[in-house]
C-alpha cells in the first residue's frame, strides 16, 4: 500500500490554543476531584428529600443517605429499623413509588441515593402475634384487599404468601455479654426486661438470595450507596454472601461497627478490625470520632489529630466514613454521652472537611431527639462553606504544618490552609515557607467568611488563630 500524503499541520489559533489548555486543565481537575459529602437525611419522608433535591445539589452535596426503604410501620424513628417485607417499600416515609420519584430527582441534579438497609433482623411483633412468618398474615390481608396497590409497588417476590418462616431465624435468645462475639453475632438485639428482641436473620441459602433480590431490586432504581445497620451483629459469612461482587459492583458499602475507639480498644479489635479483614466494606469511623472526642475534651490535645491513622485511631480513607454525630448518638440514651459541644461539633466538621482521606457525613434531622440542634443542619452557611472547600481540596495532599494541645493546621496541596483553634486564647502559629509548596504572592482568602486573608511573601508566615474558631484559608 502506497503512503497517503500527510495531512498539512495548521497550528491553532493562540486564543482558542488557550482554551483548549484551559478546558484540559479543568477537566484533569473535575476527574482527581471527585465531590462525595454524603448528607444524612435521618427520617426524612422521601418526598421532603425530593423537594430538597436542588438545595442539597447547591449545597455541595453529592450522596444522600435516606432512611430504611421497605414495609415497616409506626411513627417513631426507630420503627424504621423494624422491616415487615424487603419485597414492597411502604412506610410512613413513603411508598416504592415515592422512593423511585426521589431517586431520579436526585440524579437529574447530580446527586446519588444511598439506602439504609437491615439485613439483621425483622421487626419485633411478639406483642400481637408468637410465630416467625413474615410479613405475617395481617400484611398478607393488606395486600390481598388492594392487589393492583401492591402489584405497583413489589420489589420482587411473591405478595400472596409469607417470604420467612421461623426455619430463618436464630435462636430465640438474647445478647447478654456485649463482649463475646458468637452471641452479639448469633443472638437477638433486645431492649431489656421482658423484651424478647429483634428476630435475629440466618444467612441461609433462602435469606441470603431474598436480601440479594431487594439490594438488586434498590440498585435497580438507581441507589448507588448501602449503609449496613448493624453489621456488628452479623456473621462474616452471611455478609459476604449477600453482598458479593456482583450487588457491590458500582456501589459504595459501609457497615456500622460500633466502638468506643481505635486500636487497642476491646470492641476494635474483636469486631471493627476483624470485619475490616473478612470483607472488603468500608465503615463508620469510630476510631477517629473517638480521637476527636478526646482531641477536643478538656484537656485534651489537638495533637491525637495530627497522624490518628499512624497508631490505629483512624480507619485508612479508602475504608472510612467520617462523622461529628450519627443519628444513634443523639437518639438512644445510651450513646449520648458522646455528643459534642456545639462549638467543638463545628470545630470537628471543619477538621473533618478540611482533612485529606475518609467520605464526610453530614447529620440533618427532623429534631427526634429534642435537642432542636441539627434541624435543617444540611442548610447551614458555615457547614456549605465547609464542603465547599472539602469538594474544591479533593486529591490534594495533606501536611500537617503547626500543631500544639490547643491547635491545629494544615495544608491541601498549594491549594489551601487548615487552622484549628480549640482553646479560649488566640494562637499564633510561625511556619517556615522556604520550600513549600504553597504560593508566595497570593491570596488565601477564609472560605469560612470571616474575612481573614493569608499573603505568604517571605521565608516564614505567622499564622493567626482567633479562640474556638476555625480558618479554612482557599487560593
Amino acid at each position: 500500500m502506497r503512503d497517503l500524503p500527510a495531512a498539512p499541520i495548521v497550528p491553532p489559533r493562540p486564543h482558542r490554543w488557550r482554551l483548549f489548555l484551559v478546558g484540559l486543565l479543568l477537566t484533569l481537575v473535575a476527574a482527581s476531584a471527585q465531590a462525595d459529602v454524603i448528607l444524612h437525611a435521618f427520617n426524612w419522608p422521601y418526598a421532603t428529600v425530593e423537594a430538597r433535591a436542588a438545595q442539597i445539589a447547591a449545597a455541595g452535596y453529592r450522596k444522600v443517605m435516606v432512611a430504611p426503604a421497605y414495609r415497616s410501620q409506626g411513627s417513631a424513628w426507630w420503627a424504621r429499623y423494624q422491616p415487615q417485607d424487603m419485597r414492597v417499600i411502604d412506610n410512613p416515609l413513603g411508598d416504592t413509588e415515592d422512593f423511585a420519584s426521589m431517586v431520579q430527582a436526585l440524579a437529574d441534579v447530580g446527586v446519588e441515593t444511598y439506602a439504609d438497609v437491615v439485613l439483621n433482623h425483622m421487626a419485633n411483633e411478639a406483642a400481637t402475634r408468637s410465630d416467625l412468618n413474615y410479613p405475617g398474615s395481617a400484611v398478607l390481608s393488606q395486600y390481598a384487599a388492594d392487589p393492583s396497590r401492591y402489584a405497583s409497588l413489589r420489589l420482587f417476590g411473591d405478595l400472596s404468601v409469607n417470604v420467612l418462616g421461623a426455619g430463618d431465624f436464630g435462636p430465640a435468645q438474647c445478647i447478654t455479654d456485649y463482649t463475646d462475639a458468637y452471641q452479639v453475632r448469633t443472638y437477638r438485639i433486645c431492649g431489656g426486661g421482658s423484651d424478647p428482641g429483634l428476630p435475629d436473620l440466618v444467612g441461609n441459602d433462602w435469606v441470603v438470595q431474598q436480601e440479594r433480590n431487594y439490594l438488586q431490586a434498590l440498585k435497580t432504581l438507581g441507589v448507588t450507596g448501602f449503609r449496613i445497620d448493624a453489621a456488628k451483629h452479623m456473621t462474616f459469612d452471611h455478609l459476604n454472601r449477600v453482598l458479593d461482587s456482583g450487588i457491590r459492583s458500582g456501589v459504595h458499602v459501609f457497615g456500622e461497627v460500633i466502638t468506643g475507639g481505635g486500636a487497642g480498644n476491646a470492641d476494635y479489635d474483636q469486631f471493627l478490625a476483624p470485619y475490616l479483614q473478612a470483607t472488603p466494606h468500608a465503615a463508620y469511623d469510630f476510631p477517629l470520632f473517638n480521637s476527636i472526642r478526646n482531641a477536643f475534651a478538656y484537656g485534651g490535645s489537638m495533637e491525637l489529630l495530627v497522624d490518628p491513622g499512624a497508631y490505629g485511631q483512624a480507619l485508612p480513607g479508602a475504608r472510612a466514613v467520617t462523622f461529628a454525630v450519627t443519628h444513634d448518638i443523639p437518639n438512644n440514651a445510651g450513646f449520648r454521652y458522646a455528643i459534642l459541644d456545639p462549638v467543638d461539633e463545628t470545630l470537628a466538621y471543619a477538621y473533618l472537611l478540611g482533612r485529606n482521606g475518609g467520605v464526610p457525613m453530614v447529620y440533618s434531622d427532623n429534631n427526634e431527639s429534642g435537642d432542636n440542634r441539627w434541624v435543617d443542619a444540611y442548610q447551614r452557611d458555615d457547614l456549605k462553606r465547609m464542603i465547599g472547600f472539602h469538594n474544591a481540596a479533593q486529591g490534594s495532599d495533606m501536611q500537617v504544618l503547626s500543631h500544639d494541645a490547643c491547635h491545629l493546621l494544615f495544608r491541601r496541596g498549594d491549594l489551601g490552609i487548615v487552622g484549628i483553634n480549640k482553646c479560649g486564647t488566640a494562637v499564633s502559629a510561625t511556619v517556615a515557607m522556604s520550600g513549600s509548596v504553597l504560593r508566595w504572592n497570593v491570596d488565601y482568602s477564609d472560605a469560612l467568611g470571616s474575612g481573614s486573608v493569608v499573603r505568604i511573601s517571605s521565608s516564614s508566615y505567622t499564622f493567626s488563630l482567633p479562640p474556638r474558631q476555625a480558618r479554612m484559608w482557599k487560593r
